[in-house]
């Protein structure tokens, strides 16, 4: 997998995070047309900061993100953007979410790759659906 620098006046870089998180009380939600509007939204709000989305895949109750970050963003503010933005539009679109205290837990996961392990990272990340 070919990753391409971001280019700046002053820098070249290559940031790449791996973020996981759950659906509050871990209910299994994110099946069929939810999980389907999930990955669309998803896809937008990274775009929306600046960001390149290498990797999503949801499971029922969890979604793992992989993506290339802009290096003037910080990883909490990234999540805070995807979370937020998901949960609002998610619980705005499908009535039966509203069932729920809040989409999400507060919690998340953030890991680190360069490129090397990006590879792995994106193996992993891509069947979680079979799992």
């Amino acid at each position: 997998m070919k990753q391409d620098y971001l280019v700046a006046n002053t820098s070249i870089t290559l940031i790449n995070y791996h973020f996981v998180w759950i659906v509050r009380r871990r209910r299994k939600v994110l099946v069929g047309d939810i999980d389907l509007r999930l990955k669309e939204l998803i896809n937008q709000a990274v775009t929306e900061i600046d960001c390149k989305v290498i990797a999503v895949e949801s499971h029922l109750d969890h979604v793992h993100l992989f993506l290339q970050s802009n290096p003037l963003i910080a990883p909490n503010q990234i999540i805070h953007k995807v979370k937020g933005f998901t949960s609002f539009r998610l619980r705005k679109e499908f009535p039966e979410l509203m069932k729920l205290p809040s989409m999400w837990t507060r919690s998340y996961f953030c890991g680190t790759a360069g490129a090397v392990s990006g590879d792995t990272i994106k193996r992993y990340v891509t069947p979680q659906k079979t799992k």
